[in-house]
């Protein structure tokens, strides 16, 4: 019976060093897996959460250089973007996460329905020519986790 619980101790043993020693490597993972997420936002008040969740997002890997985020806008949320009734806090957000290398992408159809160009839009936004929900599908295609906060 005592041999019983030693030899069970070593397996025991031996299991946990092989799993601490599996997520030590995992937390060094080069920085070419990195993870891809894509931020989904459609809903006006939602806005100023999503711009929270994305900034949590990036500190909480310890920058933007160990993430890459996309964030697609359409709907009712893209009006908070217009340069010309966008609040400094969403202003400087942006601004930022530009910088940061967040891809900001307003679908072209909610564009053309609002009446609005990219020169209309906040500096750092590019277009999703077919469509948010196209280039939502695009980017999961990629490898990119989606997020609808």
């Amino acid at each position: 019976m005592n041999r019983r619980n030693i030899l069970w101790s070593a397996v025991s043993a031996l299991g946990a060093a092989l799993g601490a020693s599996s997520a030590k490597a995992a937390t060094e993972a080069p920085s070419s897996n990195k993870l891809k997420v894509v931020y989904h936002l459609s809903d006006a008040e939602k806005v100023n959460f999503v711009l929270g969740n994305i900034q949590n997002h990036i500190d909480g890997v310890g920058g933007p250089e160990h993430v890459t985020i996309a964030l697609v806008i359409h709907g009712p949320a893209l009006k908070a973007f217009h340069a010309a009734q966008a609040n400094p806090d969403v202003s400087r957000r942006v601004g930022e996460f530009f910088k940061d290398g967040v891809e900001l992408a307003a679908c072209g159809n909610t564009m053309k329905a609002q009446n609005v160009t990219l020169t209309d839009l906040l500096p750092g936004f590019v277009s999703a020519e077919k469509g948010g929900v196209v280039r939502l599908a695009e980017l999961q295609s990629q490898g990119y986790l989606y997020l609808r906060p």
